[in-house]
């Protein structure tokens, strides 16, 4: 269960928006281990998400944030903002995404996302994401006026990370998307071995991004069993979106 939210702040409530029931769980996890926010729940599709605001809203219990997939079962997530919008829902979007185009990324900030979050993370990302987030709601909670442009561009600055987050110790992003690149292309689960000759690295560095992207909820690990001997781990990609 999350912790309690501090002195003064109320609780925020995230509904995840990812179409992997197994990146969804691990999404929601990472959500209700971070103080002061609550996994309001995890839907698949659109329109699973629009129902499940309405009937929030309904109870008077409105969702505060989306983590969003952007490339969902049943449409777009970028389309599924605008439609949300419209509907006058004002929850915030954190998109959680494999996309990297950056025409994506401006479709996205024009659609009113807050923060974009690539896929594969660390649980140290999100929680930063989560952490500045809360922030920036504490500085815009009150009523009334700003003082002055520094308070806006402060407030605005909260939604920002000053310094790329950092992976686990010993880990490197280009490699990473190296490992995490040839997963996604393979039409079958792969041994670190062939991962690592497939991405250039070593199969015991491969092993070690393989587990990273099982821990993030990004990858399955299964065993294959052959004629003889010990099966042998093969890691599956399951997380586009």
């Amino acid at each position: 269960m999350s912790g309690a939210p501090p002195a003064g702040r109320a609780e925020i409530s995230v509904l995840v928006v990812e179409d992997d029931p197994v990146a969804a769980a691990a999404h929601a996890l990472y959500v209700e281990r971070e103080p002061g926010f609550r996994a309001a729940g995890t839907v698949h599709g659109c329109a699973q998400t629009l129902h499940f605001l309405d009937r929030a809203r309904a109870a008077g219990s409105p969702v505060d944030l989306l983590l969003l997939d952007l490339h969902l079962p049943d449409g777009h997530g970028l389309r599924l903002c605008r439609t949300l919008r419209a509907a006058g829902h004002g929850a915030d979007v954190i998109a959680v995404t494999s996309a990297r185009d950056l025409a994506m990324v401006r479709q996205a900030v024009s659609a009113g996302v807050v923060q974009y979050l690539l896929k594969p993370f660390a649980a140290a990302a999100l929680h930063d994401r989560l952490e500045r987030y809360a922030r920036y709601r504490d500085t815009l909670a009150r009523t009334g006026q700003v003082t002055g442009q520094d308070e806006v561009d402060q407030a605005l600055a909260l939604l920002r990370s000053p310094e790329r987050t950092a992976l686990p110790k010993g880990l490197s992003a280009p490699t990473l998307d190296a490992v995490a690149g040839v997963l996604r292309a393979a039409r079958t689960g792969l041994s670190a071995a062939a991962t690592g000759t497939a991405a250039g690295v070593s199969r015991i560095t491969a092993r070690r991004y393989l587990e990273h992207l099982v821990d993030s909820g990004l990858a399955a690990r299964e065993p294959r069993y052959g004629t003889v001997g010990r099966p042998e781990l093969c890691y599956r990609w399951t997380g586009d979106g």
